[in-house]
């Protein structure tokens, strides 16, 4: 089936380039000023202009007309004629174009202005990035007395909990969330996008935590006054009377509301690198002892782990690119359809030989003990001593 698109008309408003890294080129067509702040908000400060052709373009509309829409979903998707239409983004309505088979490659997305956010960007520009053989990883990086470290692994695993541990010690940033590694493995890259940082979390870092907006403060005064209110009136015999059911339902997702987002700017000052050499690698998982463990790890165990969880936190991703297979039969993205192997590829050529090591730790953690236990093996080797210790884990 072929996508019979419109040309897009002249541009208008604002034209922004964001040049990351040099490798991934982004440009915004007759953007407002509020699209520019969200994307900037999604990927840090515009860079440029380009001086070659922007990989992804997305251009914006004041209103994107879709007559004869066919939806996928409850609000999800959709698609016409000219294309397919992703109409939700971060729990609110949005309305883009996204051209799913072009994706890798140069690719224009259509954006109704005003988003809170662009639909998908981030994992499209990972996705670009891999197709230049450069991988995502699920990980934090920084730099500690010159040492680049790379801490990654299951969600909620302890990584953001590491790089916070070694803020509070003059670390330098390089990226949170998402760090893309070159296929060599010499080097990581990160982006300035925000952190999140959980309530739990501000007693440890008090002298890096920023202010927290009055509204922020009223929210979760509010939510611990139901977790009270449940404690103290849904127990016993009114836990099974409403409203008290439907307030312990609803309090999980109340609880997801208990943090912050904030630019690492604000946390790490002007102590910011967006490239480093990986010098030490760290598999983080929580467990259910009260000890933190650190030990070696053989890097291509981490390699495979690690590829598991990708494909898991590319998922949602991949579930708009299924209902694009439906919405156009016949029509595939190459790159999609064997992006599990070719990550799994990139990732074992980047990790090979790394000095790689596996924390446990308990969660919540002590940032203080983490820092502690991890310091001493973010040294740097003699390059004899790296090359005994990469054949005493191959052995």
């Amino acid at each position: 089936m072929t996508l019979s698109r419109k040309p897009m008309e002249p541009s208008t408003g604002h034209q922004v380039d964001y040049d990351i890294h040099g490798i991934v080129g982004v440009r915004l067509l007759n953007a407002t000023a509020g699209d520019i702040t969200a994307v900037t908000n999604q990927l840090g400060r515009p860079h440029g202009p380009l001086n070659r052709d922007p990989d992804i373009v997305i251009s914006f509309k004041e209103e994107l007309s879709t007559p004869s829409m066919k939806y996928l979903g409850l609000n999800s998707a959709g698609f016409t004629d000219d294309g397919f239409y992703v109409l939700s983004s971060s729990r609110a309505n949005a309305k883009a174009r996204i051209p799913f088979e072009k994706i890798g490659g140069q690719c224009e997305l259509l954006c109704e202005s005003g988003l809170r956010s662009v639909p998908w960007l981030f994992a499209i520009i990972n996705l670009t990035f891999l197709s230049k053989g450069y991988v995502p990883l699920h990980a934090s990086a920084f730099v500690y007395n010159g040492v680049g470290i790379l801490v990654t692994g299951w969600t909620k695993g302890g990584k953001t909990e590491a790089l916070l541990s070694f803020a509070n010690h003059g670390a330098y940033y390089v990226g949170d969330e998402w760090v893309i590694l070159s296929s060599d493995g010499e080097k990581m890259f990160g982006m300035s996008v925000p952190i999140c940082l959980w309530e739990w979390q501000f007693e440890h870092i008090p002298s890096l935590l920023p202010k927290i907006g009055i509204e922020k403060k009223a929210l979760f005064k509010s939510i611990h006054f139901l977790e009270f209110v449940q404690r103290t009136f849904g127990q016993g015999r009114l836990k099974n009377h409403f409203p008290f059911t439907i307030l312990t339902e609803a309090l999980p997702a109340f609880r997801q509301q208990l943090n912050i987002r904030v630019s690492p700017e604000n946390i790490f000052g002007n102590r910011l690198r967006n490239v480093a050499t990986i010098d030490k690698l760290f598999l983080a998982m929580s467990h259910s002892e009260s000890s933190i463990s650190v030990e070696p790890c053989n890097p291509m165990e981490i390699a495979q782990r690690m590829t598991s969880s990708n494909e898991y936190e590319q998922m949602p991703f991949l579930e708009y690119y299924k209902a694009f297979k439906f919405a156009f039969p016949g029509l595939e993205n190459e790159l999609l359809e064997r992006i599990d192997a070719l990550q799994h590829s990139l990732l074992c050529r980047a990790l090979e030989g790394k000095d790689a090591y596996k924390v446990l730790h308990p969660y919540p953690v002590s940032l203080e003990a983490l820092f502690n236990r991890m310091k001493p093996f973010c040294q740097k080797k003699p390059e004899n001593s790296m090359q005994k210790s990469a054949d005493a884990i191959r052995a």
